[in-house]
C-alpha cells in the first residue's frame, strides 16, 4: 500500500512512518508548511506545530527512516481557511476550535482528498491517537484511542465521512510512553520533543491578543444579567462562556461570562447557575453513523468536557435540537459537539446561537429521534 504520512515533526508522526515502513508499505513523508519563519521567532518558548523548525524536523527523521519527504507551502490557504475563520468567530462573539475545522478542511480530510488526486496515495496515515474500525455495518468510524488522555477523536468530529476512506491511525491502539520508547529504541531525535500545546498559530498570544493585533481594540459594556453595567471591556473577543477570570470588574458575589451580545458590543455576566442549559443547536451535523442507528448517545461539548447523556436529536427546518438527560455547563456557540456511542464517533457539528426567535421545533420538523440511554 502506498501510504502519505503527515509528518509534523513530532514523536508521533514519526513513529507513524516508521511502523508503517516496518509493515512493508511504501511510505513517504509530507509535511505541511503553515507559519513563515518570522512568525516562529519564539517557537523556543512556545512550542507550536507546522514551523520551520518542524519541517526541518520532519525532513531529518524521514532520512533516518530511509524515505522520501515532500514538503507543501500551505500557508496562504491555513490562513484563509483557519486563521481567517478563527478571526472572524471570536469577533461575531463565539468560541471556535479551529484544530477539529484544520482537520477538515486543510490538514486530514482534505490533505488526503489532494494527494489522492495528485499522488495517486492509498491513505494518508497521521498521529492521531484514535482508532479506525473499517468492520463496522457502516463502514469506517472513529473509535476513542486506547490512552484516554491522549485521545483525539474529538477533534476528528468534523471530518467528512467518505474522508475516513483514505485515511490510517497507526497509534489509536497505544500509549504517549509506549510512543516515545519506540522512537527511543530506533535513535530518533525526536523521541523527547514536546508536544505543541496551544493553537499553533497564537505564538504564545491569548485569542484575544492575537484578535486586537489584526482588528484592534472595540470598547463596550460588561452587564449583568439583571441589567446592571458593571464595567468596560475591551473587545468581545478577549471573552468566552463560562470564563471567571480576567472579567476586571468587581462584584459581591463570582460572576461568569454566561453570553457574548456581538450585535451590541456588549458581555453578559452572571452568577454560576446561568451557565447550565439542557439544550443545543446546531445547524449542521456530519455524520458518520445515519442518526437513525443512534442509541446511549453522549456529546461531548468541549475536548476536556465530560461527556453527557443525550435524550433526543430534533431535526427541524433550522437544523438539530439536542437535548441532554441533565443540565450542561457552558455551552458555548462555535465549539464543536462530539457524539459517541460508548467509544464510537458517531459525528459532530458546530454548536450555534439557539434560535430563541424562530419557532423551530414547530415549524418545519421532520421528527424527533429519542436516544435510548437507560
Amino acid at each position: 500500500m502506498r501510504v502519505a504520512v503527515g509528518m509534523s515533526g513530532g514523536v508521533d508522526s514519526s513513529v507513524t512512518a516508521l511502523l508503517l515502513k516496518e509493515q512493508g508499505h511504501e511510505v513517504i513523508g509530507v509535511t505541511l508548511r503553515f507559519h513563515s519563519e518570522e512568525a516562529c521567532e519564539i517557537e523556543g518558548t512556545h512550542n507550536v506545530c507546522c514551523s520551520p523548525k518542524d519541517v526541518r524536523d520532519a525532513a531529518k527523521v524521514s532520512q533516518r527512516l530511509g524515505i522520501p519527504h515532500l514538503t507543501f507551502d500551505w500557508e496562504k490557504i491555513f490562513k484563509e481557511k483557519v486563521i481567517d475563520y478563527f478571526v472572524r468567530e471570536y469577533v461575531s462573539g463565539r468560541t471556535p476550535n479551529p484544530c477539529a475545522l484544520c482537520n477538515r478542511e486543510v490538514k486530514t480530510g482534505y490533505f488526503a482528498r489532494y494527494l489522492k488526486a495528485v499522488a495517486d496515495i492509498d491513505r494518508l496515515a497521521t498521529g492521531h491517537y484514535a482508532v479506525l474500525d473499517r468492520s463496522t455495518p457502516h463502514g469506517s468510524v472513529i473509535r476513542r484511542g486506547v490512552d484516554r488522555r491522549r485521545d483525539q477523536s474529538y477533534f476528528l468530529a468534523l471530518v467528512r465521512k467518505e474522508d475516513l476512506e483514505l485515511l490510517e491511525f497507526p497509534l489509536g491502539e497505544m500509549t504517549k510512553e509506549e510512543v516515545r520508547e519506540i522512537a527511543r529504541r530506533h535513535g530518533l531525535e525526536v523521541a523527547d520533543k514536546r508536544d505543541s500545546q496551544e493553537v499553533c498559530f497564537l505564538m504564545g498570544k491569548s485569542p484575544g491578543e492575537f484578535i486586537s493585533s489584526i482588528v484592534g481594540t472595540k470598547e463596550g459594556d460588561i452587564v449583568h444579567v439583571s441589567g446592571k453595567v458593571l464595567g468596560k471591556h475591551r473587545g468581545i473577543y478577549n471573552f468566552t462562556i463560562g470564563q471567571r477570570r480576567g472579567l476586571g470588574i468587581s462584584y459581591h458575589r463570582p460572576l461568569y461570562v454566561i453570553d457574548i451580545d456581538p450585535k451590541n458590543n456588549r458581555v453578559i455576566v452572571g452568577e454560576e447557575e446561568y451557565l447550565y442549559n439542557d439544550t443545543l443547536f446546531v445547524k449542521d451535523i456530519n455524520f458518520h453513523v445515519p442518526l437513525e442507528e443512534w442509541k446511549e448517545v453522549e456529546a461531548q461539548i468541549r475536548y476536556r468536557h465530560k461527556p453527557v447523556p443525550v435524550k433526543s436529536v430534533e431535526k427541524t427546518s433550522e437544523g438539530y435540537i439536542v437535548r441532554f438527560a441533565e443540565d450542561v455547563r457552558g455551552i458555548t456557540p462555535g465549539q464543536v459537539v462530539a457524539f459517541y456511542w460508548g467509544d464510537t464517533l458517531l459525528g459532530g457539528g458546530i454548536i450555534e446561537v439557539f434560535p430563541y426567535d424562530k419557532e423551530v421545533s414547530s415549524q418545519g420538523s421532520s421528527g424527533s429521534t429519542s436516544i435510548d440511554n437507560p
